[in-house]
């Protein structure tokens, strides 16, 4: 595996967290713990122009921040880079970014999508998609995990639940990953965001024909549902299937493929899977909290808000930020939390975030982490390293874009 740098935990003031080739190339473990000990609320300073922001980096007061919506809105953007920009123009529009009985709808309608009676048949084909990807890879023995195999179930899964045709997949695919980060520190802005406007674009037309001919996926019932009574406009559909795709697609896709690099780096917990030792159910969440690809999700304050035992105290506007990475490491929460523990139990992790914003797509990605598991214990036996991965490159997103393996049968 990759080596990555160990900064001195006492230069966290030379560290920016803004920067993507922060978290693709350090290895931040002991700066986060040094964070929690000592500065759990840390204002971080100001970079390129924009104003600094706080650091929460405790599990207690990460989940509280994350329930406190009456001093924290997330109507101003919640992740870093919109936060800096000074807001997100889907606020109010994108569940994700709307606070209150508005944010409440919203994913009332969506929740009829993501219910488990819903994705019934979705989970059927997330298993024989996992199956049949591990089967092939198993075949040809060399692959890269995150491409081949860790790429197709996720985007298949959220493109079955919002019924995108086959042949538009790939495209979608592209996109999303241009759009959320790169497996190379250089790529321009100008990519992301024209990456971000092809996605509303596609989902602009696919609406708009899903008014004309509702089926029961998630597209046509944003294109159908209301608000208030009225119809959603078509910047609220577009906005949202923007949302579902990337958050459908990124984070199950780098928590499957951290799982095998897991299991390269801690082969007892592999033996362990392929044992009948552990319970999948209870694998699936040490998976999630392992590998946390949500590294972070944001607020702005609404009032001014004291906070930890030092006397601080955020000021209305200010910008923070709730670091899902370091609390899911909390020792304070978890034992032993540097280890990969596939039996670890409870496991109360915040991977999906927590509260009023909690993932709408839970139940939907412990069934993609679940199938993936389950068809690795039965078709694979061992997993050998096979040249170096490379890393996402992101500010929000933490894992693999490639993972050369071979994979090799009973």
């Amino acid at each position: 595996m990759s080596s990555l740098i160990t900064p001195d935990p006492g230069a966290v003031d030379t560290l920016d967290l803004t920067d993507p080739r922060t978290h693709a190339e350090y290895d931040l473990t002991r700066v986060w713990q040094r964070l929690r000990k000592e500065q759990p609320f840390y204002k971080h300073r100001p970079v390129g122009g924009s104003e600094g922001f706080w650091v929460v980096s405790r599990y207690e007061d990460v989940s509280t921040l994350y329930r406190d919506t009456r001093r924290f809105t997330s109507e101003k953007g919640n992740v870093l880079t919109t936060l800096l920009l000074g807001g997100d123009s889907a606020a109010g529009m994108m569940a994700a970014v709307t606070d209150g009985p508005r944010h409440n709808d919203l994913r009332r309608i969506l929740l009829k999508a993501f219910s488990p009676r819903a994705l019934t048949g979705v989970v059927e084909n997330i298993q024989a998609a996992a199956r049949q990807l591990l089967l092939d890879a198993v075949a040809r023995e060399e692959c890269d995990f995150a491409r081949d195999v860790a790429a197709h179930i996720p985007l298949n899964a959220i493109c079955d639940l919002m019924a995108v045709p086959q042949a538009d997949r790939p495209f979608v695919l592209e996109c999303t990953e241009a759009a959320l980060g790169s497996d190379g520190g250089a790529q321009s802005p100008a990519v992301a965001w024209q990456a971000r406007n092809d996605i509303l674009a596609y989902f602009e037309k696919l609406a708009t024909e899903r008014r004309r001919n509702p089926g029961t996926d998630a597209v046509s019932l944003l294109a159908t549902g209301t608000l208030e009574g009225k119809p959603l406009t078509m910047d609220e559909i577009v906005v949202n299937c923007y949302s579902l795709i990337l958050g459908g697609d990124e984070t199950s896709r780098l928590s499957m493929t951290g799982a095998v690099a897991a299991f390269l780096e801690h082969p007892d917990q592999w033996r362990a899977l392929l044992d009948g030792e552990v319970e999948i159910s209870t694998a699936v969440e040490e998976v999630l909290r392992w590998t946390t690809p949500a590294i972070h999700f944001g607020r702005s304050a609404l009032e001014d808000v004291p906070v930890g035992d030092q006397g601080q105290q955020i000021k209305a506007g200010d910008v923070v930020t709730l670091w899902n990475n370091s609390a899911n490491m909390d020792e304070e929460v978890f034992a032993n939390p540097g280890r990969f523990d596939l039996a670890r139990t409870p496991n109360k992790h915040i991977a999906f975030g927590y509260g009023p914003h909690f993932c709408l797509g839970a139940y939907l990605g412990r069934a993609e982490i679940a199938a993936m598991l389950t068809a690795l214990r039965d078709i694979v036996t061992t997993i050998e390293p096979n040249g170096e991965p490379r890393r996402v490159y992101s500010n929000l997103l933490s894992g693999m874009t490639s993972l050369p393996v071979v994979l090799r049968p009973a």
